[in-house]
């Protein structure tokens, strides 16, 4: 195993960290390419978390994948600087796909909460326009063969986690009912849309489950295949579910992890996440 860094320079001068957990070749085991999933960690666009970041790479590299994370730059910097700075970090994956021992057609996204609609952005029609205007001109070409998402903001309406989006608008452009329109996800998916694997809890109380219903119905809508899964019971930014990726309790828990942050039930997803790749990767090389 090795680990591989880049940075990613945006268009405001900001950076992003591209970070590869990318197992070698060895005497011992076949030498063939693996699948890639990069990871983009939630943070409602102000920070990109770490629990959503090592861990969650760590989990898919022992399932024989070779993982990246993208620190992508978050305010002050605005729209499209994460977009563009995901893109070109797809588009090293697969440039690097022979050094790095990956199989350029399965290449699959993960985003959680913001992260996730940063995912989707890229995936789909959404962010189309602006990957043209700033050199990416067959924006098919940076799209992921697959997309994951964990409790992902969507919406840019009624049910949108407002937060986020306003951060990744700023102040100047949070109210451009054009920029709105392009950035509300469930607005943009067409038939180039890769298949979507999605889970959200039902009682999330800061991205509304909502963001995720819409979704599959646009996904069911424009014929795109979507598996999704309701917990009916979790907050916010659980990642993994477990004790290992759970923040720390509040100062008097004596440095335990928050107990809203175990659950049980939904530490399944990684599993049902892999055997969805495994079908949706079936007839690719």
């Amino acid at each position: 195993m090795r680990i591989v860094e880049k940075t990613i320079t945006g268009i405001d001068g900001s950076t992003a960290r591209l970070t590869g957990y990318v197992a070698e070749s060895s005497s011992e085991m076949a030498d063939t390419a693996r699948p890639a999933m990069l990871i983009l960690p939630g943070g409602g666009y102000a920070m990109t978390s770490e629990r959503e970041s090592d861990p969650i790479a760590l989990r898919f590299t022992a399932a024989g994948y070779q993982t990246f994370i993208l620190r992508y730059s978050c305010a002050p910097s605005r729209h499209p600087v994460a977009l563009l700075q995901a893109a070109q970090a797809m588009r090293l994956i697969r440039a690097h796909a022979d050094d790095w021992r990956v199989a350029p057609a399965r290449v699959a996204l993960l985003g959680f909460s913001a992260g996730g609609h940063l995912a989707a952005t890229l995936a789909t029609a959404s962010g189309e326009a602006a990957l043209r205007e700033h050199g990416f001109t067959e924006p098919q070409e940076v799209r992921p063969d697959a997309l994951l998402l964990a409790y992902p903001v969507i919406t840019t309406g009624p049910h949108a986690h407002r937060r986020s989006i306003s951060t990744l608008l700023g102040p100047e452009h949070r109210h451009d009912a054009a920029l709105l329109d392009m950035l509300s996800i469930e607005r943009h998916i067409d038939g180039r849309t890769p298949p979507v694997f999605v889970w959200h809890t039902m009682t999330d109380p800061t991205v509304p489950v909502e963001n995720t219903l819409m979704l599959i119905q646009a996904c069911h809508e424009a014929g795109v295949r979507v598996e999704a899964h309701l917990f009916p019971e979790g907050g916010h930014g659980l990642s993994l579910a477990t004790r290992a990726t759970a923040r720390a309790g509040s100062p008097g828990a004596a440095g335990e992890p928050d107990p809203d942050n175990v659950v049980p039930a939904v530490q399944i997803w990684p599993d049902l996440a892999l055997t969805f790749l495994a079908g949706a990767f079936a007839d690719r090389p």
